[in-house]
């Protein structure tokens, strides 16, 4: 299995610095700034939404992988990873992560669904390397 890489640089004090984050296919090249990590600033990223993008990404890959291989047709799973940072006695953290799917899986129960959603919530790659977060909550549903 290949080794994932991505790559950050950041100039300057905490305040006033800024940075560029690349992935290392080099599809994706986005400066980050403290500001857009702790208040909104437009056409800027911070480690938060770096880490909702790749947790919801790799939940949706995950999940559509569980029912495939149960026997179920996917056409289709939309994830939002939401991450909430608070500031803490420890500094910044991140407190939760909230999952929000809908799939378009012809035929099968909404129960089942569900049941499928929770599974991959703790199975995923992802998931497992974020078990740390003090809440990791998720709300599933058919469209």
């Amino acid at each position: 299995m290949p080794v994932r890489k991505a790559e950050a640089v950041w100039q300057g004090s905490l305040q006033e610095g800024g940075g560029t984050v690349k992935i290392g296919s080099g599809l994706f090249e986005a400066p980050y700034t403290f500001k857009a990590r702790v208040e909104e600033e437009d056409q800027k990223t911070n480690p938060e939404e770096l880490l909702g993008a790749a947790h919801a990404s790799c939940y949706a890959m995950f999940l559509s992988a569980s029912l495939g291989r149960a026997g179920h047709t996917v056409n289709r799973i939309s994830a939002t990873a939401s991450v909430t940072l608070i500031r803490g006695e420890a500094g910044l953290q991140i407190s939760e992560i909230a999952l929000d799917v809908e799939g378009d899986v012809p035929g099968i129960s909404a129960e089942t669904f569900q049941e499928f959603a929770e599974k991959a919530k703790t199975g995923c790659p992802v998931s497992q390397a974020l078990a740390s977060v003090p809440s990791i909550t998720l709300s599933a549903r058919l469209a």
